[in-house]
């Protein structure tokens, strides 16, 4: 066993300081009595009650929600069925034609990408907003998708299938009732990955928005412009702390998953 010299503790020191050390800095002045960012003036909550008055945030914030639970949504679907295509659907005409047009939008520039889908949207008449986004997103984040769930199909045991079609199922039953329950923790990741890549985006988001839906991401790069006010701060705490929350509950619910998992394997190799 390898010992934990001074090396890698001072590089895992510096690396955490460097990753972590502006978020909380900027935890910390997001309540600060003043307007200016950088000069501490007292502790104050004022800017969290005039983030929450401020309705062009707000509706920033419901449009990129709506738009990232629809995306995630659509593209986990799309994303799970093109997976299973690939892995199961043997060798077909196109196939890597198939494949290549899936993973596609992995290595392709966003902005590439984003002009692509903007031409697209002007050539069919298609006005620009809240649907034009959806679309956008569940393009590239569809491929996301289909890589975590396939590779959760190719280490999947297909003798359950057969035992099920045995059984009298029908296909579709046996994917519903065997399949789809073994390969739900990829398909539920592949929606997390693909409703945080929809939250984050900025780029593409902003070929295909249109006046009348604009998206967290736009809002707060066109206001950071301007000047970083203390609202940005009060703002960027709350996400900090819902990802917080959200890497702690997923946390424990994989520790108990793991602790009765293994208290039933232990109960099922005891003695009858």
């Amino acid at each position: 066993m390898r010992r934990f010299s001074w090396f890698n503790a001072t590089a895992l020191t510096l690396g955490f300081a460097f990753l972590y050390i502006p978020m909380i800095i900027l935890v910390v002045y997001s309540f600060n009595a003043s307007k200016l960012v950088t000069v501490w003036a007292g502790f104050s909550t004022q800017w969290y009650g005039e983030l929450i008055r401020n309705e062009e945030f707000l509706n920033a914030a419901w449009v990129t929600i709506k738009v990232a639970v629809m995306s995630s949504t659509i593209a986990t679907i799309l994303g799970t069925m093109a997976a299973y295509v690939l892995v199961r659907g043997g060798r077909f005409g196109g196939r890597t034609l198939f494949s290549g047009m899936i993973y596609a939008p992995l290595v392709m520039p966003e902005v590439i990408t984003g002009l692509s889908l903007l031409l697209l949207f002007i050539g069919i008449g298609l006005d620009r907003g809240v649907l034009t986004i959806v679309l956008a997103h569940t393009t590239f984040s569809m491929c996301y998708v289909s890589v975590v769930v396939s590779s959760r199909l190719v280490t999947f045991d297909k003798s359950l299938e057969e035992a099920a079609l045995d059984l009298g199922c029908s296909p579709f039953e046996a994917f519903r009732l065997v399949t789809l329950p073994i390969i739900a923790p990829a398909v539920i990741s592949g929606w997390l990955l693909a409703f945080t890549l929809s939250l984050d985006d900025l780029v593409i988001a902003s070929f295909t928005t249109g006046p009348s839906a604009t998206t967290l991401p736009i809002k707060i790069f066109s206001a950071v412009r301007l000047g970083v006010s203390p609202e940005i701060n009060a703002l960027s705490t709350i996400m900090i702390a819902i990802v917080t929350i959200g890497v702690i509950t997923a946390s424990l619910i994989t520790k108990q998953a793991a602790v009765r998992q293994a208290r039933d394997e232990r109960m099922a190799e005891r003695p009858a």
